[in-house]
């Protein structure tokens, strides 16, 4: 509610908060309801309505109807709340290679049973391949990837000076 609260303290409907968080209509529905956020999108809220982030994350990082790991009465810290966020992305990459694996595997057989002269099966398998692989790339900590040390870098080069 506190999302809500204070897009009509602004004057706001959905669609306009969406347009100046560069988030979908259908978030904001979402955590209207009093459903969970992502760190980056709480992030983007707190820039807009120009708040810390922390007060956002007690209303939808830090507390979950959905995961028995977090009841309402607990109190999870920052790196906790960060964890279980992390987890959850990553747990949606197995499941989406998963899906690849399972949907790639009947693509070839059902190439290799109905033209088997013509290999059509490398084009979904390709496509879809680069789309895991980003998705990978996304949530995986990979160091020599877009890394923390290449964030400072990034973050330092724009600012002028050492963080």
């Amino acid at each position: 509610m506190l999302i809500k609260k204070l897009r009509l303290q602004k004057g706001w409907s959905q669609e306009q908060l969406a347009d100046i968080s560069g988030l979908s209509a259908r978030t904001i529905q979402r955590l209207e309801r009093g459903e969970n956020a992502s760190l980056e999108t709480l992030k983007s809220l707190a820039s807009v309505f120009e708040i810390n982030v922390a007060e956002l994350s007690e209303h939808y990082l830090l507390h979950t109807k959905e995961d028995p790991i977090m009841q309402p009465d607990t109190q999870l810290t920052y790196d906790e709340a960060k964890a279980i966020e992390k987890v959850k992305e990553i747990k949606g990459l197995y499941i989406h290679l998963i899906i690849f694996c399972l949907v790639i595997s009947a693509l070839w057989v059902l190439n290799m049973m109905t033209s088997p002269n013509v290999i059509w099966a490398w084009w979904p398998t390709f496509g879809w391949g680069i789309g895991v692989a980003g998705h990978a790339i996304g949530v995986l900590d990979l160091p020599f990837l877009f890394g923390a040390e290449w964030e400072k870098k990034q973050i330092e080069k724009r600012l002028g000076r050492k963080l």
